[in-house]
């Protein structure tokens, strides 16, 4: 059965609103939070940046259900792949066993302010490789000596471990990331915009390797960004925070003004047609029933922005959730 997890965007909102946010997904219905971690936001003049890690705790101790997981954090540069693990198994803890770690190769808007280096993808998904392992044998309860490329261990151990078998999930655009997330993680979190184009570049790699490795196929994860807006004014001041997203050069700046500007440089009708716009629960359904009759995700996150989130998140319990999982 379909899982629905409701997105927590800390590039848009302060921590203590998305703790609230995560109590009202919770009473609206939801099976998860699918929380954001970012050093910097994607806009300098709205954008909020909180400590993720943090915000999960308290969302741990707000929450009693509804289960929590980062979308995504990089356990390459600014946290030691252990470190990660550590943070993870905590937050299991501290979660009764609702926490679940996704994790991505990132961008340079979180690495490069902290002086890390950014490098092409290669490099990044051989990192990548060697943190999964870490981080999976950590979890399952090892004392891990490791020598690799990127990361050392000696004889590290989680002497606070897991609640559950937590299972990481990694996020995919490309078929690349897709086999290595089948190969070394449980699931894989994927945005869609086409369902035919995320078949093909990866939901089917990522079987067909998790096949060749004999690997369960793994849990499928499908986001889809929304806007809530009732006409195009209105629905670019609620992009506000977000503009930034779909600029050019997103994965190599290092400053949210930098991205602001580029982004106000654009025509505005061209950066909203990027995302979906929705001005009622059917819209909703229109958006997000592909996920399930299409893609067949076992879980579908609804990454929405609104003027007024709270009502927002009110409504998709009442109107929209019912009718999703009935399908």
């Amino acid at each position: 059965m379909t899982q629905f997890a409701y997105f927590c965007g800390h590039e848009q909102f302060q921590p203590e609103e998305l703790v609230k946010h995560a109590v009202l997904a919770e009473q609206a219905g939801f099976d998860m939070v699918l929380v954001s971690e970012h050093f910097h936001p994607w806009v300098d003049d709205l954008g909020a940046s909180g400590f993720a890690f943090a915000t999960i705790g308290a969302m741990a101790q707000a929450t009693d259900t509804i289960q929590l997981t980062t979308g995504v954090v990089t356990p390459l540069w600014r946290f030691h792949p252990a470190v990660v693990a550590q943070a993870a198994a905590t937050l299991d803890r501290l979660s009764g066993g609702r926490f679940n770690l996704g994790v991505g190769t990132g961008e340079n808007l979180n690495e490069g302010p902290l002086g890390y280096p950014f490098p092409r993808y290669a490099e990044r998904a051989s990192r990548m490789n060697e943190a999964l392992e870490i981080m999976r044998r950590l979890l399952d309860g090892e004392k891990l000596t490791y020598e690799g490329d990127w990361y050392t261990t000696d004889r590290a151990k989680l002497y606070s471990p897991p609640l559950h078998d937590l299972p990481i999930f990694m996020a995919a655009g490309g078929p690349k990331s897709a086999v290595l997330a089948a190969t070394r993680a449980e699931g894989v979190i994927t945005s869609v915009r086409q369902p035919e184009v995320t078949f093909e570049r990866v939901i089917d790699p990522a079987r067909e390797a998790a096949a060749a490795a004999g690997r369960p196929s793994p849990t499928i994860l499908a986001s889809r960004w929304s806007i809530h807006a009732s006409n195009l004014d209105e629905a670019w001041e609620t992009l506000g925070a977000w503009r930034g997203l779909r600029a050019p050069g997103r994965l190599e700046a290092v400053d949210p003004m930098d991205l602001r500007m580029r982004a106000d440089e654009m025509d505005r009708d061209e950066v909203l047609s990027l995302y979906s716009a929705v001005n009622s629960p059917e819209d909703y359904l229109d958006v997000y029933t592909p996920l399930i009759t299409e893609v067949h995700a076992d879980i579908v996150a609804i990454q929405t922005t609104a003027i007024d989130q709270e009502a927002t998140i009110a409504m998709l319990g009442t109107h929209v959730l019912p009718a999703l999982r009935s399908l």
